[in-house]
């Protein structure tokens, strides 16, 4: 059986709030540990032969529904992730991209979030995207919006053209924390996708258990409908 190769790659990172609550911890040490476990991943798959993107969700249409507090946390962590990892993003020859919409964040998040997109642009070795203010459902809909506005046929292709993921269709999805379902994810994109769920919270995923996962995907056998 020829090897799968792994282009596109997808995590919902789930499991920062229990993995804090084990501990003892508020929720947000569990978001902090999480932005942590980011950079070990963008790392990895940097250097890995054939990952072209890693799509990362990271706050949800449907995360708005938090404590104030929490979700002025998430987007005080954000400007901080962004400001920390640009380093990252340099060092390994990362551009990070986004998807989502991002009108609903402050003028100074935004100004940061394009800011790193500018600064990382003509870097090729990984894209890495984050799903900010991102569900799934508002991403197609808001695509057939934009082709009924350019009176543009609604047909199959066209919308995949107007989604906001700038590539095709991805390969992998792995969800962390044993949750099983893609809660809004990519739900276009990830229509023959392999589907892998871990146990592990995503404060504990390592580029190790990355690896496994991937090995994995490399052995099934992908029909695509077909025989």
């Amino acid at each position: 059986m020829k090897k799968n190769t792994l282009t596109n790659l997808a995590i919902i990172m789930d499991g920062n709030g229990r993995w804090a609550k084990e501990r003892g911890l508020a929720r947000t040490k569990g978001h902090e540990k999480g932005a942590e476990v980011i950079r070990e991943i963008t790392e990895y798959c940097s250097n890995h032969p054939t990952i072209k993107t890693v799509t990362l969700y990271a706050f949800s249409t449907e995360n708005w529904k938090r404590p104030k507090m929490e979700v002025d946390f998430l987007m005080k962590l954000l400007e901080k992730y962004l400001k920390k990892e640009l380093k990252t993003y340099h060092k390994f020859g990362v551009k990070f991209e986004t998807i989502g919409d991002l009108s609903k964040f402050s003028p100074k998040l935004q100004k940061q979030i394009n800011a790193t997109k500018e600064e990382t642009k003509n870097y090729t070795k990984l894209t890495q995207i984050l799903a900010l203010n991102y569900g799934a459902r508002d991403e197609i809909t808001r695509a057939v919006k934009k082709l009924l506005e350019q009176n543009r046929e609604i047909n199959q292709d066209n919308i995949s053209k107007a989604l906001d993921t700038p590539y095709t269709d991805i390969d992998l999805l792995i969800r962390t924390s044993g949750e099983q379902r893609l809660s809004n994810f990519l739900l276009w994109q990830t229509s023959y996708s392999e589907l892998f769920f871990t146990p592990t919270l995503w404060p504990d995923f390592t580029s190790s258990e990355l690896e496994e996962i991937i090995e994995k995907y490399h052995m099934v056998d992908r029909k695509f409908g077909g025989l």
